[in-house]
């Protein structure tokens, strides 16, 4: 009987997946498409990977660019079956489609602005956000992160960015070469930093958290102040130096940005020699930060 339960919640939890999975798709080939067909495309600018090489043809031939994407796809999509499993492919496959078709769509819709400068930094935005959506749901647009995901399965030595960013400045060149302005090149370069710093902070949030190193050799003060002054906890480790051979406390520290200056401030008051290495903390998960 438990078991019968068991098998109905999995069975109930893959479903909640899969239209979970499948409401981020729409929404982020809808938003996506979006930036592409009403900012990139009308100023002639590229995101990198098929959209930019389906902006040239666009131009060149007067063919849909979502039509462009979908066909350039389809040898990936039989390479990718192969090689990325079924399920991986299957939402990729629904992914490349919707926005191929959102693509075509807001073609027919009115410009928004022919200003580039604000054409690369909305179409960015609205871009990033919407691939990092459709790679939350583990899925892709197709495209250069294909391209990616299977020279990867051959040889997996290669990292994953490099792959991507060979391939845009291959692009972007292709599109100033074609259009014969260097502006296009600049701007397109824009647009595909903000696409990248989007799928960032889409990922790993904007309130990145802190971490600092206090080496010093007044560390037992420069704690008591920290938890007195500061309201921070701190953790002691030990270590020794390289050429003192004397056996340190090391102080390590997890805050807020906003902390940082405070916790600065408490230890070069104490001891103005200490040595101080902060850094960022990406995800922390305990008391005080995510659950």
């Amino acid at each position: 009987m438990n078991k019968k339960y068991e098998n109905t919640d999995t069975i109930c939890m893959s479903v909640f997946v899969f239209f979970y999975e499948l409401i981020l798709i729409v929404i982020g080939c809808l938003m996506a498409a979006f930036g592409t067909a009403e900012f990139l495309l009308p100023n002639q600018l590229s995101s990198g990977g098929f959209a930019g090489i389906a902006t040239i043809i666009y131009y060149l031939f007067k063919v849909q660019m979502g039509t462009t994407i979908l066909i350039l796809n389809i040898p990936l999509f039989i390479l990718g079956y192969l090689k990325l499993g079924k399920g991986f492919v299957i939402k990729t496959v629904i992914a490349t489609i919707l926005y191929s078709k959102f693509i075509d769509i807001f073609e027919n819709f009115s410009v928004f602005t022919n200003d580039r400068l604000l054409s690369c930094l909305y179409g960015g935005i609205l871009i990033g956000i919407g691939l990092a959506l459709v790679l939350k749901a583990n899925a892709s647009t197709g495209g250069t992160d294909l391209i990616a995901y299977i020279v990867q399965e051959y040889k997996n030595d290669i990292k994953m960015s490099n792959i991507i960013m060979f391939v845009d400045i291959f692009v972007v060149l292709a599109n100033i070469i074609t259009f014969r302005e260097i502006e296009i090149g600049l701007y397109s370069a824009i647009a595909i930093f903000i696409v990248g710093k989007m799928l960032d902070i889409v990922f790993e949030g904007i309130n990145f958290s802190k971490l600092i190193y206090i080496i010093s050799d007044k560390s037992e003060e420069i704690i008591e102040n920290i938890n007195l002054e500061a309201n921070k906890g701190a953790t002691a480790l030990y270590g020794q130096g390289s050429f003192s051979k004397q056996n340190k406390m090391i102080i390590m520290c997890v805050t807020k940005r906003r902390g940082v200056e405070k916790i600065k401030k408490i230890t070069k008051k104490i001891d103005s020699k200490s040595f101080i290495i902060i850094t960022d903390a990406r995800e922390v998960y305990g008391l005080g930060f995510k659950n």
